[in-house]
């Protein structure tokens, strides 16, 4: 059966079947384990295509890529990207796809491919010691954006209009004064993210306020919206965006360090972010992963390093499916959904 089929069925049973009438067999979905033949690499990077193809970015420079569902994984990597830490990778195919390497420096870059992963063009590379981007995200097949920790005060956003070909940086009069201590979290590709042809929202955590950044004019303009999600700590705030319209969005997050408690880890949105309201019964504990199942208005998974959750209502209450160690999370068009992170895990989504 394939993973797109699975991934229906899975999630259908447990939206339709009352808690009481279900076998214990089908309580809930599960993520099948895929071998990916890179057990040293962590994998936050995630970008599904669909039930057969699907792209991993991880730390040794590493991207693979799938194009039959898991049953095999090809290294694509770029030549001489060895030390680079690759976090976020966008794919619009299973031959064109964007990957962005973090960190201070030169050691943020951004790489295309258009053949699959067999050669690769160094389209950016950050030359200001005083940037380190986080995450990219795309509008669509030309239009994207990707975006660093403050400089000068303010979240520095970059833009491409070639599908990633180029970039260039935007000007910052329109991007609000950032917190002392703010920034963003490079956990699972997830801390930018785009809905439709010109909506964008940015996460942050670290600062006395956990807050989510909105611009409708694809990252000209923005707005700032306090989050209930815990901060005030540098390990604290929201990891995580996903947004199933321009108006419905998710965010989750917590403390990331595994010996601190995450009250309050997930939070919802019915006003495009102008609004945030916490979860009623959120994840037990720091999610860095968030997406929605497709054709869905309720249905969502979170992931984290203690496990995987859903909510069958918008996000207003979770429950543990899974206690496999994942960083992120991706659903496809044709309901196929696959998650990622450390020790080379890559999985689909069975029932």
């Amino acid at each position: 059966m394939t993973a797109g089929v699975v991934c229906a069925a899975a999630l259908a049973a447990l939206t339709a079947v009352p808690a009481e009438a279900r076998q214990p067999e089908h309580r809930a979905p599960h993520w099948e384990l895929t071998d990916t033949s890179a057990p040293a690499v962590r994998f936050r990077g995630l970008s599904a295509v669909s039930r057969n193809t699907a792209w991993l970015a991880g730390t040794q420079g590493t991207v693979l890529r799938t194009t039959d569902g898991g049953a095999n994984w090809r290294d694509v990597s770029p030549p001489g990207a060895g030390e680079l830490q690759f976090r976020d990778i966008e794919a619009f195919d299973a031959r064109r796809a964007v990957v962005l390497a973090i960190g201070e420096g030169e050691a943020s870059r951004v790489y295309r491919t258009d053949d699959g992963g067999a050669t690769w063009t160094e389209s950016f590379r950050n030359t200001d010691e005083r940037a380190f981007y986080d995450c990219l995200t795309f509008f669509d097949r030309r239009h994207g954006l990707a975006m660093s920790d403050p400089v000068d005060g303010k979240f520095r956003i970059l833009s491409t209009g070639d599908g990633g070909r180029s970039w260039k940086v935007l000007p910052n009069e329109g991007m609000p004064a950032a917190l002392p201590g703010e920034a963003g979290f490079a956990a699972s590709g997830q801390c930018l993210v785009a809905s439709g042809r010109k909506d964008v929202w940015l996460a942050t955590g670290g600062g006395a306020r956990a807050r989510v950044l909105h611009s409708a004019d694809r990252g000209l303009t923005w707005t700032a919206t306090d989050s209930p999600i815990p901060a005030g700590d540098p390990a604290r705030g929201v990891f995580a965006l996903a947004f199933r319209d321009r108006a419905h969005g998710l965010a989750v997050g917590g403390d990331y360090r595994p010996d601190q408690a995450s009250p309050q880890a997930a939070a919802r949105t019915a006003d495009a972010g102008r609004t945030w309201r916490p979860a009623d019964r959120p994840p037990p504990s720091y999610r860095s992963g968030v997406a929605w199942l497709p054709h869905s208005r309720t249905v969502a998974l979170a992931v984290g390093p203690t496990g995987t959750d859903l909510t069958t209502d918008g996000g207003l209450t979770w429950r543990t499916v899974d206690t496999g160690s994942y960083d992120t999370v991706d659903c496809t068009p044709d309901l196929a959904c696959w998650a990622a992170g450390e020790r080379g895990r890559a999985a689909r989504l069975e029932g």
